[in-house]
C-alpha cells in the first residue's frame, strides 16, 4: 500500500482512495478479494500510512463491493461493521444456473473467456445491468464502479446495443436516486481507447447531474493516476481525484 501512496505523491495527487475488493459467497479458481481478517490488516496499515503521510496526501480507505443477490444481508452486515471512506458498487460474478459455478465477467483468462463465449453475451450483459441496478438499490454504496466494463475482453460485445439502452437508463436513475456518484475508470483507455463507461453513458449521466469521480483502477503502483492529465476526461468529470 505504501508504494501506491508514494506513487500518488510523486504524481502530484492531493488525495487517493484505496478500494480493496470484497466478495461474499462466490466460488472462483482465483481469489481476488480480502477476508475480514485481511481487511483488519488493510485498515491497520492504511491508518499508519494516513499518519505518516498526512502532510503530503490525503489517504482514504474504501472498498469495492461485489454484488451477490444470494448474500445481501451478509454483505450489508460486513459493510456496516467498518467506517469506509468510499463504498464502490460492482458486480463481477454471475452465477451459472443452479450450479455453484460463477462466470467472472471481468476476467481475461482463457478458461473464463471460453466459458463466457458459450453464452449469449447480450443476455449476460442485460443480466449484469439488472444486477447492478439491484445492487445500487439494496446496498449502502456511494459510487458505481466501471459501469460498462463487464465482458470487456470478449470480442463483439456492444454495451450500447439498442436493447441495453433502457436498462442503462434505469440503472443511472437508480444511481441518481441513491445520491451516488459514477466512477470514470481510466483503465479502459488502455483496453478500448476510452474510459469506462462509454462517452454516451457519461452524457446520459451528465444529463441527470450524476457526479463523476476519476479512478485509475490501479493494480500496480505505477498505474496510480494513469491518464488523469487528459484534458477531455477532466472536462467530462465533476469531481476528479
Amino acid at each position: 500500500m505504501e508504494e501506491y501512496v508514494l506513487s500518488g505523491i510523486n504524481k502530484g495527487l492531493n488525495r487517493i482512495i484505496f478500494l480493496e475488493h470484497m466478495e461474499e459467497g462466490v466460488s472462483s479458481q482465483k481469489k481476488t478479494w480480502l477476508t475480514d481478517e485481511e481487511f483488519d490488516n488493510y485498515f491497520t496499515e492504511g491508518k499508519r500510512l494516513q499518519e505518516k503521510y498526512s502532510k503530503d496526501i490525503d489517504i482514504g480507505l474504501g472498498v469495492e463491493c461485489g454484488y451477490n443477490p444470494e448474500q445481501v444481508q451478509t454483505i450489508i452486515k460486513r459493510l456496516k461493521n467498518r467506517k469506509w471512506d468510499e463504498i464502490g458498487i460492482s458486480c463481477h460474478f454471475l452465477k451459472i444456473g443452479a450450479s455453484d459455478q460463477y462466470l467472472n465477467m471481468f476476467s481475461r483468462s482463457p478458461e473464463n473467456l471460453k466459458l463466457a463465449a458459450t453464452f449469449d453475451i447480450d443476455v449476460v450483459f442485460d443480466d449484469y445491468l439488472s444486477l447492478l441496478t439491484e445492487a445500487v438499490q439494496r446496498l449502502p454504496g456511494t459510487m458505481l464502479c466501471h459501469m460498462d466494463g463487464a465482458l470487456r475482453f470478449l470480442p463483439g460485445i456492444t454495451p450500447l446495443h439498442e436493447n441495453h439502452q433502457n436498462k442503462i437508463d434505469i440503472l443511472l436513475r437508480a444511481v441518481k436516486e441513491e445520491n451516488m456518484c459514477m466512477e470514470i475508470n481510466t483503465s479502459g483507455i488502455a483496453i478500448r481507447n476510452e474510459p469506462f463507461p462509454h462517452s454516451t453513458i457519461r452524457k446520459m449521466a451528465r444529463a441527470i447531474n450524476i457526479p463523476m469521480v476519476l479512478s485509475s483502477d490501479a493494480h500496480h503502483p505505477k498505474d496510480v493516476g494513469n491518464y488523469f492529465e487528459s484534458t477531455d476526461i477532466f472536462t467530462d468529470s465533476r469531481h476528479p481525484q
